[in-house]
């Protein structure tokens, strides 16, 4: 049974999360395209919005790139640049714990945001609140990894979750198996991780497929001008 269980949840979950993912963002984008948005709350309360955006979506990128490059680059190529697996290791817990620490702070200022400030909140859609709540639970999933993973510094337990990931995509029968015996908290991380992909085209996540290089070095998420920037824009052009 718990091998059935493993084999649902790690080796057949992944492919329908994937799959929902890749057909529900093109059906999303070709069918409701206005709603493909971030769907801005700078506009009710700029507080707290700035910090917590540039904190959380910097370490969310670095987390995200991390994991990409971690799991997906082939076992043999950090042999064969002589990258060991400790020192992959060390790597993955110091930026991964610098970017995770800022991740959820930015998350937590958000969350705290959203749910605490009556107009924000009544703003919100469900799925808003949602996927705040999960990102923040998977960030703090995350970082409850580490003091795990320091109990196995020669990279070992990276070496399982980077034969299942490259399993998945190789269409490994046994890709599964490879973290059986992996600790709870990863597996949590990792199932909450693809939850996250599976609802990914039904919520605001979206317009991460979207967004412009420039986005990462523009001063706000919106442009949005002040009572005294709007005066005087109206004293330079009087309408007719």
């Amino acid at each position: 049974m718990l091998d059935f269980a493993n084999t649902l949840v790690f080796g057949i979950y992944p492919y329908i999360a994937l799959a929902v993912l890749g057909l529900g963002s093109v059906l999303r984008y070709d069918r409701e395209p206005y709603t493909w948005r971030s769907g801005s709350s700078q506009l009710l309360r700029r507080k707290q919005l700035v910090w917590g955006s540039v904190l959380f979506h910097v370490g969310v990128l670095v987390i995200f790139l991390g994991h990409l490059v971690g799991l997906l680059t082939p076992i043999g190529l950090f042999d064969a640049l002589g990258i060991s697996h400790s020192a992959k290791q060390m790597l993955a817990i110091v930026a991964g714990g610098i970017a995770g620490v800022m991740a959820i702070i930015g998350a937590t200022l958000l969350a705290h945001r959203r749910l605490f400030d009556a107009r924000v909140r009544a703003a919100s859609s469900a799925s808003d609140t949602l996927v705040i709540v999960l990102l923040w639970l998977q960030l703090a999933l995350g970082l409850a990894t580490i003091p795990i993973s320091m109990q196995h510094l020669d990279g070992g337990e990276m070496v399982k979750f980077m034969s299942w990931a490259q399993g998945i995509f190789t269409f490994d029968p046994n890709a599964s198996h490879y973290i059986a015996d992996a600790h709870p908290i990863f597996r949590a991380h990792l199932f909450l991780g693809l939850t996250i992909l599976l609802i990914f085209p039904f919520t605001r996540l979206v317009h991460m497929l979207s967004v412009p290089v420039r986005y990462l070095w523009r001063p706000g998420y919106q442009v949005v001008r002040t009572r005294e920037q709007a005066k005087k824009g109206a004293l330079r052009h009087p309408a007719e």
